[in-house]
């Protein structure tokens, strides 16, 4: 058994998972997982800089969980940041902070390293469910980038393309400073067609039809299961491993694309740092299903994070 701490630090969130690994039964079980949500890419497609308040407010968010690392002893620490921190010119900045006040350098990872990770640790425990026929594409919707992974066992083929709920808003739902509300139809389109020229773009490395599972991961899609499930509030344990079909995932985009800010944050199950993007994360979700004629996705918990930890073990 090791006990383990893994950060993965995207362009919307940064999490924590603390956790003890058995490798002899293939558990990882949860000590503390959290998420705050710092919006480290705000405004990076525009400036290529990280915002100092945007770096604020992610040292910020370390400082508190080097406390709770250091609270549950914590055998080994690996810290992974992702695309917000590939794209900025001053990452350099970033990487300095974290090392101050968690001792770790961050690594800035490869979209394919970072799509290895999202795939073991979403499908490891999927393993032997002959419900859930292979193989499996593993879609992780982030804030700036979504990783495509097809494989069954392994990774066969992983795939980084620039279609995140962040980016997205950012590059075409914002007039004058501020996101649409709600977005117009030509705001709509073009969006669209972005996620659509990248999903060319993946499907020239990633078999995407092939796969028989569509498994999603991440708070647009696991947000997208909450809506489905009409939650009272947002329930992990009811949502990992909850199936939302094709038809409900394109009601709940067509919804969240009309709707205004005040009725998206009425939504009980909705985190307040998702009201603004969760319209272009839905809208990547269902633009996916459509492209592989997915009648369900799959909702998974576990994702990069979990790899992260499985590695550290």
């Amino acid at each position: 058994m090791t006990r383990v701490a893994a950060v993965d630090c995207g362009t919307n969130s940064i999490r924590l998972l603390v956790a003890d690994a058995d490798l002899a039964t293939g558990e990882l079980t949860d000590l503390d997982r959290r998420m705050t949500i710092v919006r480290l890419g705000q405004g990076v497609d525009r400036t290529g800089r990280l915002a100092p308040e945007a770096l604020q407010r992610t040292f910020a968010a370390c400082r508190e969980y080097a406390g709770i690392i250091k609270e549950h002893g914590a055998e080994r620490l690996r810290f992974v940041a992702t695309s917000a921190s590939r794209d900025a010119e001053n990452r350099d900045e970033f990487v300095r902070g974290v090392l101050d006040i968690l001792g770790v350098e961050p690594e800035v990872i490869s979209g394919d390293q970072e799509a290895a990770f999202s795939f073991t640790g979403a499908t490891k425990e999927l393993t032997g469910r002959d419900h859930l026929p292979k193989p499996y594409l593993v879609v992780d919707i982030g804030g700036g980038s979504t990783e495509f992974v097809v494989g069954d066992d392994r990774v066969r083929a992983a795939r980084s393309v620039d279609i995140g709920c962040v980016r997205m808003t950012e590059r075409h739902l914002v007039r004058d400073g501020a996101v649409s509300d709600p977005p117009s139809a030509e705001q709509i389109a073009a969006m669209r067609a972005d996620i659509e020229a990248a999903l060319d773009l993946a499907e020239q490395t990633v078999p995407l039809r092939e796969a028989r599972t569509l498994v999603g991961l991440a708070g647009s899609v696991t947000t997208v299961s909450a809506i489905a499930q009409e939650l009272p509030a947002y329930d992990s344990q009811a949502i990992h491993h909850s199936r939302v079909s094709h038809d409900r995932v394109r009601e709940i985009t067509e919804w969240l694309l009309r709707s205004t800010h005040a009725e998206r944050a009425a939504v009980p199950s909705m985190h307040p740092g998702r009201v603004d993007v969760i319209g272009a994360g839905a809208l990547v979700l269902l633009s996916i299903m459509e492209r592989i004629g997915a009648q369900e996705v799959v909702v998974s918990e576990h994702d990069i994070l979990d790899g992260i930890g499985w590695s550290l073990a």
